[in-house]
């Protein structure tokens, strides 16, 4: 505040100059010429010419501001000139009164000095930008108006027209490179920015220093010069020194006898305050009552304090509870004696029997010996390791003693129910189904359950890959050697091969149509999927399926296909084939959907085209993917909603087929997926890999693998679910079948129950491959399997 007020009279203080400089205002007396200032600095002086009856727009020239009434012209500028250059020549002729010296003040000149102490008494403008007029009013008034005030026009002063927040300072503190000089004025509203002056006045304050930076607080700048110096004669004050003086003490560094001063002592000196004897009347009454306790001396002895005395005994780390005391040196016996009795000194074959044991093995860890006197016993040789153990014993012994988990190994498994009350499910070998000559890759069960329909690869055909035992098999030599390459029907119940159906090359895939209306299997082979009517069953279901076939018209205007429906000839017509499908690449999977009139094709190819949908009914065919996403496994429908999952190496995608969009992709977090089967209620999803991994998906639940099984040893080649029993099985390269109770409940909130029930075993192993194919008798709790050794075999 000091400081600004010193530069308000500065620039006051050139105002006047100035104006005294261009010469006096229209109407006004000329001013008189310049007389010394008192203070040294002549821009403080107000001039002699001034009047304190000026009008409020004459006194805004003096004052610094601006005269909004004054039109500022050149002309009256150029006449103020003429006038102020002959008045000067005026005054300049004007002689000095007699008497007068050139260093002496005048009595103007001290009129002067006494009109610029009133001054600034008077004046209250202390800031140096007075633009709000509003007076001593609080700024919380104008809260609710667009403006803060008026100014000296009467004008508005509007506030900003968006206040900035939290996050426009800080974005202003980061960007502005001025943002710790800028302050608000409350006044008008606006940001503010501080020169280096006032900058550095805020700190000289803020340190407690002097506003004032010529000022030195350490020097008398006040004293009078001493006779001599040029001091003046004549009334007046006597002006100040130019150079400042030098302080000088008061008191003396000697030591005094005398007081400084002679002042007698004042009477109350002599007699007892009245208010203090009050005073310590009532610390004497509050002793009494106990309000305040006298101090009491200090102990000079150390006091030491537990470091775990504020812990809970109770809690687990306590340090009182279970304690363990640091271990106790054991007491010397009559065997370290330095002259124990004969019974402990040891003959000449226990020292050689003690010499050659091991030292942990020694009952004692030295040989006692006999001497004459106390004197003559040598030193302990091992006294410095015995030592230094016992400081191990000390540093290492535990604080707390742990308590030993007494855990049975059988409270650590899941409490599971006996496999015997989870029965139906398949435990003994029925039936062996005999006739191929070779591997048996792939196998499908009728809907009724009376027809069994299993294929192989051809003679002299390689099998495409796969993973046997944590390896890759780019060419297995186990898949050659087959008789014809033919697709075989069995009677369930008898195990006769009822027909044979040559077709000339690998069987990858057999899938019976799940519609019991209609007698159709799809059986994959090489490049083509070929339908195959076996006319088993009944009469009437074999006519109909054929009526089916035949009824189809095809369009005037065929449309391009990713596949070619073909129909058969006569000659295959005889043995049952009555559609082939071209793909023009290796078909290695063929899937019904559970209506029977669609169906999904998988091809050994990469890209988009990997996944085909056939449509039976209209003979169409489909890519429902835009581009591939790595290559697929295996696919299958969804039995309730339309939805199809297609398993790739890594992960299983669910695709939502009327939206055309991903729904969900399922990690099972597996090095190659190698099988799929869907729960008949559509909620659960389980894959086999060839890293011996069984994996069930809970797709309420999570994307990750509810529980992953590791019941096999080696390479999962195929899973499959009951569609009416909670049951689902795998097959594996080991050779065994494992059969599995997996109990879905209705309630959402209660987890699938995982139970391995049994083991089935039957299939040799022939050169590291076991079992190809499972599958469930479609009504009764019977399972099928297909192995590398060319048998079926059926356990119920």
């Amino acid at each position: 505040g000091s400081g600004l007020a010193w530069s308000m009279a500065g620039t006051r203080g050139v105002g006047r100059e100035a104006a005294a400089a261009a010469g006096s205002l229209p109407g006004k007396r000329p001013p008189e010429p310049e007389e010394p200032s008192l203070l040294g600095a002549p821009g403080l002086s107000p001039g002699p010419g001034s009047d304190p009856g000026l009008s409020d727009s004459e006194e805004s020239v003096f004052s610094g501001l601006e005269d909004s009434g004054s039109d500022g012209s050149e002309a009256d500028t150029a006449a103020e000139e003429e006038d102020g250059a002959s008045s000067d020549e005026q005054h300049s002729g004007t002689e000095k009164p007699p008497g007068q010296q050139a260093g002496t003040p005048s009595p103007r000149t001290e009129v002067a000095s006494v009109r610029l102490e009133d001054e600034y008494v008077e004046d209250s403008s202390d800031e140096e930008d007075i633009r709000n007029t509003v007076g001593n009013v609080p700024l919380e008034w104008y809260d609710d108006f667009p403006h803060v005030g008026y100014d000296l026009d009467g004008r508005r002063i509007y506030k900003p027209l968006r206040t900035p927040d939290e996050l426009d300072q800080f974005l202003d503190k980061m960007d502005n490179p001025d943002y710790w000089r800028t302050v608000r004025d409350r006044m008008t509203g606006h940001s503010v920015q501080l020169t280096d002056e006032q900058v550095a006045l805020v700190r000289r304050l803020q340190r407690g220093q002097f506003g004032d930076v010529s000022f030195n607080p350490y020097e008398v700048r006040g004293s009078r010069c001493p006779q001599g110096l040029g001091a003046p004669a004549g009334p007046g004050p006597t002006p100040l020194c130019s150079s400042p003086q030098p302080a000088v003490d008061f008191f003396s560094g000697d030591l005094m006898i005398h007081p400084v001063t002679n002042r007698p002592a004042d009477k109350r000196s002599f007699i007892p305050s009245l208010v203090e004897k009050e005073k310590v009347s009532r610390m004497v009454h509050a002793i009494k009552m106990g309000w305040i306790q006298p101090r009491r001396p200090r102990d000079s002895t150390p006091s030491f304090y537990d470091l775990w005395a504020q812990e809970d005994p109770d809690a687990v780390l306590g340090r009182h509870k279970m304690h363990v005391p640091a271990p106790k040196l054991a007491l010397p016996g009559h065997a370290e004696s330095y002259n124990p009795p004969p019974e402990y000194l040891p003959s000449e074959e226990e020292r050689m029997a003690w010499e050659q044991r091991e030292p942990e093995e020694r009952r004692l860890n030295f040989l006692p010996r006999r001497f004459p006197s106390l004197r003559a016993v040598p030193a302990y040789g091992r006294f410095i390791q015995e030592r230094f153990e016992r400081c191990l014993d000390l540093y290492l012994c535990p604080r707390q003693r742990k308590m030993r988990v007494n855990v049975d190994p059988e409270d650590l498994i899941p409490r599971l129910p006996r496999p015997r009350d989870l029965q139906p499910f398949p435990t003994c070998q029925a039936l062996v189904y005999r006739g191929h000559g070779d591997l048996v890759r792939c196998l499908s069960v009728s809907p009724g359950g009376q027809w069994l329909a299993s294929g192989g690869p051809r003679a002299g055909q390689p099998c495409h890959g796969g993973w046997a035992g944590g390896r890759v098999l780019r060419a297995h030599p186990l898949c050659s050697g087959s008789d014809d390459g033919s697709v075989r029907l069995w009677e369930v119940a008898s195990a006769r091969c009822v027909r044979t159906v040559p077709v000339g090359g690998v069987v990858k895939s057999v899938a019976w149509n799940p519609r019991p209306t209609v007698c159709l299997v799809a059986v994959a082979v090489e490049d083509a999927v070929l339908l195959l009517n076996p006319a088993l069953g009944d009469r009437l279901v074999v006519g109909s399926t054929d009526q089916l076939l035949s009824a189809f018209t095809p369009p005037a205007e065929p449309a391009a296909q990713p596949a070619h429906w073909l129909e058969a000839s006569e000659e295959e017509r005889r043995v049952g084939l009555r559609l082939r499908i071209c793909h023009g690449k290796p078909v290695t999977q063929a899937t019904w959907h559970g209506r029977g009139d669609y169906m999904a094709v998988v091809l050994a190819t990469p890209g988009r085209s990997q996944v085909l949908i056939h449509q039976l009914s209209r003979r169409r065919s489909q890519s429902p993917f835009r581009r591939g996403h790595g290559q697929v496994q295996r696919v299958a429908f969804h039995p309730v909603r339309p939805f199809l999952l297609v398993a790739s190496q890594r992960s299983v995608r669910l695709y939502h087929l009327l939206r055309q969009e991903l729904t969900k992709k399922l990690t099972p977090n597996c090095k190659w997926v190698s099988s799929l089967a869907v729960h008949p209620a559509g909620d659960n999803v389980i894959c086999g890999s060839y890293d011996s991994k069984l994996v069930w998906f809970d797709l309420d639940l999570s994307t990750r693998p509810y529980r992953v099984l590791r019941h096999h040893k080696k390479a999962l080649r195929a899973v499959a679910f009951h569609p009416r029993y909670p049951l689902f099985a795998s097959g594996s390269d080991d050779g065994s079948v494992i059969v599995c109770h997996g109990m879905v409940y209705n309630d959402l909130l209660q987890n699938p129950l995982l139970v391995p029930v049994k083991v089935l075993k039957g299939h040799s192993l022939t050169k590291d491959l076991g079992v190809l194919d499972v599958a469930f008798h479609p009504t009764q709790p019977w399972v099928f399997s297909a192995g590398a050794d060319g048998t079926l075999r059926l356990f119920t």
